[in-house]
């Protein structure tokens, strides 16, 4: 997506943050090949890091990944955990899509979280403008940079998050708001230290009138205490009126076009109705698959 072991260490070498250590921990050397590290790092005068790579005994995406978590910047590699692919934050961290998901995080910290909000829904006008895939990829990297991120699956039409982030069927956001369940519906996501999701639940019968309820209002006020960051993926505009009820009551929103597809006409008029429901429009975002 585009977007606008710890005996073979030794004694002095804090084990939890140390190179050798995380690498232990992660699978990637065994205590005897750490030990063969330490020797090769001893007579060299190398860093861990490099003289693991010189051995043979891990890569230099292994370094990096290692180097992530020891500056509090998580990622995966391919093939690491449940997660979809597509999830660029996630696996591609250093890549120059996921550079501008971090440009766009910054203009919504400066113009929007500064300003003391806490929630910001993102929409788009139909299912394939991949408001929901961009949904998911900021929710990581706003978790990358420390927030406590909270990504809300108001879609209770075609909910797509619960898919993304390989979590298992489960209540979620429609379950809470009937009263059928509380706040133990909002998944950890374990590779994110920082990152939870809200599932959107049993798909009800009156998505509409269930958004609109005012226990949603309740409900946001809630989450915007408890994290830093609440971000609504927003059932398709085009859809019917859930999407202005969540914005509403979020308070802003990020409008997301697909590039060569959405029209301007429609992101216009889209524009206009989440003003005239309380929304405040923040900007747009052009994606491109």
């Amino acid at each position: 997506m585009n977007s606008s072991v710890l005996s073979a260490l030794p004694t002095g070498h804090p084990a939890e943050t140390s190179m050798g250590a995380l690498l232990l921990d992660a699978g990637k050397l065994t205590p005897e090949s750490a030990e063969r590290v330490l020797r090769m790092q001893k007579d060299l005068g190398i860093r861990f890091g490099e003289a693991a790579v010189r051995l043979g005994l891990v890569s230099e995406d292994d370094i990096q990944q290692v180097l992530a978590r020891q500056f509090s910047y998580p990622y995966l590699q391919k093939g690491q955990a449940n997660l979809s692919p597509k999830l660029v934050a996630a696996y591609e961290p250093f890549s120059p899509q996921v550079e501008s998901l971090r440009a766009i995080r910054s203009q919504l910290m400066l113009r929007w979280f500064a300003r003391g909000r806490r929630a910001l829904a993102i929409a788009g006008v139909s299912p394939e403008d991949g408001s929901s895939l961009f949904a998911a990829n900021l929710a990581v990297v706003f978790s990358q940079l420390g927030e406590q991120t909270l990504l809300v699956d108001a879609n209770l039409r075609g909910p797509r998050q619960s898919e993304m982030f390989g979590i298992k069927p489960r209540q979620g956001l429609s379950d809470l708001l009937a009263g059928r369940a509380d706040l133990d519906v909002i998944a950890r996501v374990p590779a994110f230290v920082d990152l939870s999701v809200m599932p959107a639940g049993t798909l009800p019968p009156n998505p509409q009138e269930l958004l609109a309820r005012e226990g949603f209002r309740n409900l946001n006020t809630q989450l915007e205490s408890r994290y830093d960051v609440v971000l609504y993926d927003l059932p398709p505009f085009g859809s019917g009126a859930d999407a202005l009820a969540v914005a509403g009551r979020a308070g802003g929103v990020l409008l997301v076009a697909a590039k060569h597809r959405t029209r301007i006409a429609n992101i216009g008029r889209m524009a206009e109705q989440m003003a005239e429901a309380g929304a405040e429009v923040i900007g747009s975002v052009v994606v491109e698959f």
